[in-house]
């Protein structure tokens, strides 16, 4: 699958990276991110309502599709999050490092709480691919659709569905768990490795044998 997003919503516009760490509060430590890890950003496409049939969605109004070119293919998700949150619009991220391409999203939902208009979740990946087998595929007869499919797309086999009405919410709230049991199996693995009482052995296992049934139920 490739890129396949109407003409229409071509943007191009490059974004100097300063904008994001000059006029925003940001730590040093992050801001020291961007110089090193990130070399440009460039703003490709702008989907909306006004450049696409799509109907606004209730919470989706716009998704903005972000390219940015690394220095090295290791990129801080803290960076990422940074950017989601200071931008008020749904946001696909190209990664493009020598050639290859990686898309990444995340599950971005209205905050219940705080002064932020969103929470941003765990962050999704492609593998490094060429350019024209990302996939990125507009779907859906509204933004808020569009972009499920979006992350879903990319989440890929991570945010499969258990069953076929699961929202994508849910599936994320599922994936989120899944990650979260896999931390505490293999901090127990580690844990019961190093201890030398068998009778502590043996609780580790069974909290072991429990976590690995949960982790088998998700």
């Amino acid at each position: 699958m490739a890129i396949e997003l109407p003409k229409s919503t071509e943007f191009n516009k490059k974004i100097p990276k300063q904008k994001f760490y000059e006029n925003l509060e940001i730590s040093p430590a992050l801001k020291k991110i961007f110089i090193e890890q990130v070399d440009k950003i460039l703003w490709s496409y702008k989907i909306a309502s006004s450049s696409t049939n799509l109907a606004d969605g209730n919470l989706v109004k716009e998704i903005e599709v972000f390219e940015v070119s690394l220095k090295s293919p290791n990129l801080d998700d803290e960076l990422l999050r940074h950017i989601d949150r200071a931008v008020p619009y749904h946001i696909v991220f190209i990664l493009e490092y020598q050639g290859r391409y990686k898309a990444c999203i995340s599950y971005k939902e209205a905050a219940t709480s705080g002064n932020r208009a969103f929470k941003v979740n765990s962050y999704y990946y492609t593998d490094w691919l060429d350019k024209q087998d990302l996939p990125l595929k507009l779907e859906g007869l509204n933004l808020d659709a569009a972009y499920e499919n979006f992350v879903r797309q990319i989440a890929g086999e991570t945010l499969q569905k258990m069953v076929s009405d699961e929202s994508l919410k849910d599936s994320v709230a599922r994936s989120e768990q899944k990650g979260l049991l896999q931390k505490q199996i293999l901090a127990l693995e580690s844990k019961i490795r190093k201890e030398k009482q068998l009778n502590k052995q043996i609780q580790i296992n069974n909290e072991l044998k429990k976590l690995k049934r949960d982790l088998e139920e998700l």
